[in-house]
């Protein structure tokens, strides 16, 4: 694993050693920016599961200006630091070893919101709809904020959410990535039919 592009470019990226976390291919990782970026003016990003910190340290490389990660397991939350330093991003990004809906409801009480977020549950816990309405109710997305979901090809996120608006969907095998805007209103358009998609 490396960063692809941007300020640290081809620095490597540890793995989390063992099997618990399923980190996102280059391939994939390519993919989304392409679709969200790829690259960006400032901003904040917020990482849940963040396993290896890839996505962050790649938003971070391509222009966000800071970052918080999160994820419960010891040896990502170890992993993450080192691929941090490795980057040169230590001095912009906060990590956080909790429960993804508390660390929700922690970030709401310092009133933070983030541009970009990326979920990325293990694919059992069918939690993306719960994580969805945190992340409205507690006022974390900022006007225009995208939110990635990397989710089993199996399960279908479609037709909009609240304030979050579905942008598209992308298979890559038995992975999807699904992508929804945050509006400022309050009320996402309905989406128009796409054969495409």
């Amino acid at each position: 694993m490396r960063v692809i592009s941007g300020s640290a470019k081809g620095r490597p990226l540890k793995a989390v050693p063992g099997m618990g976390t399923r980190p996102t291919t280059d391939k994939v990782k390519e993919a989304v920016f392409s679709m969200i970026g790829p690259y960006f003016d400032g901003g904040r990003v917020l990482d849940l599961f963040a396993g290896t910190g890839g996505l962050s340290i790649e938003a971070l490389s391509r222009g966000m200006e800071a970052a918080v990660l999160t994820d419960t397991d010891k040896k990502a939350v170890e992993t993450i630091h080192q691929n941090l330093k490795a980057a040169g991003f230590t001095d912009r990004a906060e990590v956080y070893r909790n429960d993804a809906l508390r660390a929700l409801r922690a970030l709401s009480r310092r009133e933070a919101q983030f541009d970009l977020v990326f979920l990325d549950p293990p694919y059992r816990m069918k939690l993306i709809p719960d994580l969805l309405a945190e992340l409205q109710e507690g006022g974390l997305l900022a006007e225009g904020a995208k939110v990635v979901i990397e989710h089993d090809a199996e399960d279908v996120f479609e037709g909009n959410t609240g304030a979050l608006e579905w942008l598209r969907r992308a298979e890559y095998g038995d992975t999807a990535i699904t992508i929804f805007m945050h509006t400022a209103d309050g009320q996402a358009q309905e989406p128009e039919p796409d054969g495409n998609e």
